[in-house]
C-alpha cells in the first residue's frame, strides 16, 4: 500500500556498531549525513542500532500448526515482530503466500524461503512439500524461483521404522539438489536436530544449518572452514525436553537423542562461535512459538557464551550484512530502532524500544 508522502526526520545519538555520536537525517525514505533543513527532530541522545533481524521464523502458521492466510492475521503476526524492533524476516519455509505483506509498508521487510521440502511422512503433517528423492532437484528450482533467494530443506526428522532422528535425502541428491539452487541464484539452508545429516549436507555445500543442535567438534571445524552459518534458534530448542516426553512412550531412543540434544545445546553454540562459524539470532516463531520474542533469543545467545555485543550483532548488522540489507550508513533505506540505554552494555534494554523507524517512516 502507499502512505502519504515522506517526512525529512532528523536523529541524534550513538550509531551502533561503530559506537560514535552522530548526526542523522532521513530525506525520501534514505540516511544521510548531509543536513536536511526543515526536518523534523524524532529523536536525540539514544543508542541507534540498524534494524533487528529474526533470521528464521514462520509467517501464516498459527499456534495449532493451522495456516492463516487471511492479511490481518498476516499483519498481526508481523506487527508483533516490528513492535520488538524487528525490521527485517527471514521466512525459513510457509505453507501461506505471503507477498501480500509487501504492500504495507508499516511492516518488516520479509525474505522467502518458499515452501519446506521433505520426504514423504518425514515432517509436520500440511507444512512441506513432501517428495520423493528423485523429484527433489526440479522442485529445488520451483522454490529458488519462488522464494527471495533462499531454499529450505527439511534435513532430518524422526524415522518411524527406526524409532530416532535420521537423514531424509541421500547425499547425491542432497549435491544436485544444492547445486541446482545455486545455479538459480538462491541459498540453501536446512533443517536439523541430529548429527547424522549433517555431514552429506555440509559436503553438499549447503549455507546454512537450521538448529543444529547435533553438531560436533569436527562438523564445526568443517562448518568454519566453509562459511557455513548457523542459526540455533535456541528459543525453540527449549521445547526440545517436552517434544522427547510427548514421544518417549512410543520412541524412547527419540526421546533420549532429544534430551542429550537439549543438554549439549549451549555449548554446541559456544563452539560454533569459538571456532569462527558465522551465528545468527532466529526464534522460530510460528507454530508454537509467538512472534516478537527476538530480545529472548539474542540473551539466549548470550548466555550460551557469545559476547553481549556478538549476540547483539547475530540479531542486527552482523545479520543484516549477511541478508544483504545495509545497516545505518549513507543512502540507506532508513531502517533503525533507539533505544534509551546502550543494548551492548544491557540487552534487556531490546524489550524497550523508544523509537522505530521503518522506510523512512516512524511507526513505533
Amino acid at each position: 500500500m502507499t502512505g502519504p508522502a515522506l517526512p525529512d526526520l532528523h536523529l541524534s545519538g550513538v550509531v551502533l556498531p561503530e559506537g560514535e555520536h552522530r548526526e542523522l537525517w532521513v530525506t525520501g525514505g534514505r540516511i544521510t549525513h548531509q543536513p536536511v533543513p526543515g526536518a523534523e527532530t524524532v529523536s536525540r541522545g539514544g543508542w541507534l542500532l540498524p534494524g533487528l533481524v529474526d533470521a528464521h521464523c514462520h509467517v501464516g502458521l498459527g499456534r495449532g500448526g493451522e495456516h492463516l492466510p487471511g492479511v490481518e492475521d498476516l499483519r498481526a503476526q508481523a506487527l508483533a515482530e516490528r513492535d520488538a524492533g524487528v525490521l527485517a524476516l527471514r521466512d525459513c519455509g510457509s505453507p501461506v503466500d505471503t507477498r501480500v505483506l509487501d504492500e504495507h509498508l508499516d511492516l518488516p521487510r520479509v525474505i522467502r524461503a518458499g515452501r519446506h521440502l521433505a520426504a514423504p511422512r518425514r515432517y509436520i503433517p500440511g507444512l512441506a512439500i513432501e517428495l520423493e528423492p528423485a523429484d527433489l532437484v526440479a522442485q529445488v528450482r520451483v522454490q529458488a524461483r519462488r522464494g527471495d533467494g533462499w531454499v529450505k530443506l527439511v534435513g532430518d526428522w524422526i524415522d518411524r521404522g527406526i524409532g530416532d532422528l535420521a537423514p531424509e535425502w541421500p547425499a547425491e541428491v542432497l549435491t544436485a539438489a544444492i547445486e541446482a539452487a545455486h545455479a538459480e541464484g538462491a541459498r540453501v539452508t536446512a533443517h536439523t536436530f541430529g548429527t547424522d545429516a549433517l555431514p552429506a549436507l555440509l559436503a553438499a555445500g549447503i549455507d546454512c544449518i537450521e538448529h543444529g543442535t547435533g553438531l560436533t567438534e569436527e562438523l564445526v571445524g568443517e562448518m568454519a572452514r566453509r562459511g557455513t552459518a548457523v542459526v540455533p534458534t535456541l528459543v525453540n530448542v527449549e521445547n526440545f525436553p517436552g517434544f522427547a516426553a510427548a514421544g518417549e512412550k512410543r520412541f524412547p531412543a527419540y526421546a533420549s537423542t532429544m534430551r542429550r540434544l537439549y543438554a549439549n545445546s549451549g555449548a554446541v553454540v559456544r563452539a560454533a562461535y569459538d571456532a569462527g562459524v558465522p551465528v545468527f539470532a532466529g526464534t522460530d516463531a510460528g507454530g508454537g512459538i509467538d512472534h516478537g520474542v527476538i530480545a529472548d533469543e539474542i540473551r539466549a545467545l548470550h548466555a550460551a557464551g557469545l559476547p553481549a555485543e556478538a549476540a547483539l550483532a547475530a540479531g542486527s548488522w552482523a545479520a543484516r550484512q549477511w541478508l544483504g540489507l545495509p545497516g545505518i550508513e549513507e543512502g540507506a533505506p532508513a531502517d533503525l530502532v533507539v533505544y534509551d540505554t546502550d543494548p551492548r552494555a544491557d540487552l534487556d534494554s531490546l524489550q524497550r524500544p523508544q523509537r522505530t523507524v521503518l522506510r523512512g517512516r516512524v511507526v513505533a
